[in-house]
Parts: C-alpha cells; sequence; structure tokens
C-alpha cells in the first residue's frame, strides 16, 4: 500500500499483551483501520509508553506478568484518565470483565477475538470518549461561566451597595446644608432683632453694678453679663455657619496653621498638664485656604480635646501625605464620644455637653467642605477620640 493510500490516523492506541502473537496481529489489524500502534509486552513498559505519548486508547490484556491488568488499569485511570482502557479477558472470565467495568474500564474483549469486532468495538469506545470528553469541557466551562456570573454578581451587588452609600451620603450632606441654610436665613433675619435688646440689657448690668456694693448682687450681675457672651456667641456661630464662603488668600502650609492654633493653648496645656505629641511624617505640600479659617478647624478640636481631658492626658497630632491628600488626625485620651451620639455631631444644636451650642462641630465641618476637604471621627472608644481632617495638597 503506497503511502497516499494509508488510512488517515483517526486516534493512538498502545496494546500491551505478554503474547507476541496476539500483539502482532492486534497491532497489524488496527494500524490498517488507521490507528497509530505502539506496543508493550509488560505493563510496566506499557504505562512508560503512555507518559510519553498520551495515547487516546489502550488494549490491555488482563493476565500479564509483573503488573497484573487490575493494577495497571487502576494506575492508567489515576494517572492518565483522558486514556480510555479496553480489556482482553479469556473466554469464562467474564465476571473479572465486570469487576474490570467496575474499576474503569471503557470495555472488554474476549479473546480469541473476531477482527472485524476488535475494529467495531474500539472504534464505540473512541466514539464514546469523544463524547465524554467533550461533555466534560461543556459542564467545566459550564461552571466557569456560573463562577464568572456569580463574580460579576458580587461586583454588582458591591457596587449598588457603593453607590447607595454614596447617595445616603450625597442625601445626609444635602440636608444638613439645607439646615445650615435655614438657620442662615433665620440668624440674618433675628441677629439685629435679638442684638438690640441684648446691647440694652447689657448696658443697664454694667450700670447697676457701678451702683452697687453688695457682693451677692455684684455675682449675679456678673453671671448675667457672661450669659449675655453666650447668647451673642451662638448668634455668631449661626452666622458663620451659614454665611460663610470659600475665600482663598494664599498658599497655606498645614502644619504652620496647627502650630499657631496650638500655640493660643498653652496656658490651658500647660496648666492641665496635657502632653503634647506630635506626628508629622513630612512637610505638608500647601493647601490653597483662608489661614483663619482653616485655623478655626484645629481651634475648635484642640478646645474639644482639652474640654475631655480635665485631669491630664495626651494630645496627639499627626500630619502625612495620602494620595495626593493632606491628612491631619487629632486625637485625644479623654472617655471618647458616645457610640449612640457618633452618627449626630456634625447635625447643628447637637451637643453631648451640658453648657455646648452644639455648633462648633457643623461649623468646622462646613468650612472643610468649601475648600474640598473634610472631617470625620476616625476612631473614639474609652481610651480617647481621633479626628481625621483632610484636604486637597497642591504640589
Amino acid at each position: 500500500m503506497s503511502p497516499s493510500n494509508l488510512p488517515k490516523i483517526k486516534a493512538s492506541v498502545v496494546i500491551i499483551d505478554d503474547d507476541p502473537q496476539i500483539l502482532e496481529l492486534a497491532a497489524l489489524i488496527l494500524s490498517r483501520r488507521g490507528y497509530q500502534v505502539y506496543t508493550s509486552t509488560t505493563a510496566r513498559e506499557g504505562l512508560e509508553i503512555i507518559a510519553v505519548r498520551s495515547p487516546e486508547l489502550v488494549l490491555m490484556d488482563y493476565m500479564m506478568p509483573e503488573l497484573d491488568g487490575l493494577s495497571a488499569l487502576r494506575e492508567i485511570k489515576t494517572r492518565f484518565p483522558h486514556t480510555y482502557v479496553v480489556m482482553f479477558t479469556g473466554k469464562g472470565n467474564e465476571e473479572i470483565a465486570v469487576e474490570l467495568m467496575k474499576a474503569g474500564a471503557s470495555e472488554y474483549i474476549l479473546k480469541p477475538f473476531n477482527n472485524h469486532d476488535l475494529v467495531k468495538r474500539l472504534d464505540n469506545v473512541l466514539h464514546m470518549r469523544e463524547i465524554e470528553l467533550h461533555n466534560k469541557a461543556l459542564q467545566q466551562e459550564h461552571e466557569r461561566l456560573l463562577q464568572e456570573i456569580d463574580k460579576w454578581n458580587q461586583e454588582l451587588q458591591q457596587r449598588v451597595r457603593e453607590k447607595s452609600e454614596a447617595l445616603q451620603k450625597a442625601h445626609a450632606e444635602t440636608a444638613q446644608s439645607e439646615k445650615l441654610a435655614t438657620l442662615g436665613y433665620l440668624s440674618a433675619g433675628m441677629a439685629h432683632e435679638i442684638r438690640n435688646p441684648l446691647n440694652s440689657i447689657s448696658l443697664f448690668v454694667q450700670l447697676m453694678r457701678q451702683n452697687s456694693k453688695d457682693p451677692e448682687k455684684l455675682d449675679y450681675m456678673a453671671k448675667i453679663l457672661k450669659e449675655i457672651d453666650r447668647i451673642d456667641s451662638i448668634i455668631r456661630m449661626l452666622l458663620d455657619a451659614s454665611r460663610r464662603t470659600r475665600n482663598i488668600t494664599s498658599d497655606v502650609r498645614i502644619d504652620r496653621v496647627v502650630e499657631n492654633a496650638l500655640e493660643a493653648f498653652s496656658p490651658q496645656i500647660e496648666a492641665g498638664k496635657i502632653q503634647v505629641v506630635r506626628n508629622y511624617q513630612v512637610t505638608p505640600p500647601p493647601i490653597k485656604a483662608d489661614p483663619a479659617e482653616l485655623e478655626q478647624i484645629f481651634t475648635n478640636l484642640f478646645l474639644n480635646a482639652l474640654e475631655e481631658m480635665t485631669n491630664g492626658g495626651r494630645l496627639e497630632i499627626g500630619i502625612c501625605l495620602e494620595d495626593d491628600r493632606v491628612v491631619v488626625r487629632v486625637g485625644d485620651s479623654g472617655q471618647g464620644i458616645p457610640a449612640e451620639a457618633l452618627p449626630n455631631i456634625f447635625e447643628p444644636f447637637f451637643t453631648t455637653k451640658s453648657r455646648g451650642t452644639g455648633m462648633g462641630l457643623p461649623v468646622i465641618q462646613r468650612i472643610a467642605r468649601m475648600y474640598e476637604g473634610s472631617i470625620s471621627v476616625e476612631k473614639s472608644t474609652s481610651e480617647g477620640t481621633v479626628f481625621r481632617v483632610e484636604f486637597p495638597a497642591f504640589h
């Protein structure tokens, strides 16, 4: 037969049989029917050929020297799961054939075999192998697609959560801005009307103090004047919260602003035996802002911190650069903010202090936002509170 008349190779098969005549006959029949044939007289040698050639099929005798066909079959199925095995058995060994099928054999052929039947059986096994491997590939692809869909669903859910949180935050910020705007309208209209009688009260009390010698009355009048100042302070904070607009005057070094604000509290820090710890990791790049407004942020934070540490404590100030933003952390060793109060501390008029106005934090949050910054509570426990303030840096 000329090379052009040779059948097309449709699969490779390793024949393992210790009988040379059967080995030669089977090899001749299968090679003429389009199989690439490799032969071996021992199971050990056959396993080596399988490892090198990765054949689609193995035709193996059950009765083998050294390593029996059942043990070899199990090893093939373990090491080479894509290689299908057809077993030779002698007549009268049907029970063994059933055992071989249970162990993973795809087919068995009784000796002596019919030439046509041998080829037909192997063709059927080869076809079955193609179908099963194709089905396994489809199943794997199905599982891969399910995993990918599940991953997409998780990513989608995460994005929905993030967008929902961002939307809730935006709604909260809008609501707070509306509250501050409403306060602005009220305070602007009422400030003049309130301050006129307030100034008259202050004037009359001061006149009364000049004409009084009674220590008790003088003490009462001093308290009245103190409360008048407190009312006036509340009016100023209401106006600050509503009227303040972005006012960029220069490039501002945040560390210098912090030091200026800290310097104002030197007497309280010394008297209260407060330990000040600075952790300035970098010399921060400048911020576009009004230094007086930025100083108001840290003045308020330092004041709150010192009020929490009446019997000594530790005031920590950290400055670093994170993703082109200047981050300042102000921490104290006070009692912390109650967990139930944390969601409301930036609400106007909300306060946990008996004499607080509840306007300090809303005002400084508004200032921070005007300069594209933010302020938040990074941590609050029974061992203290850490506020985080950040602004965009300009290099």
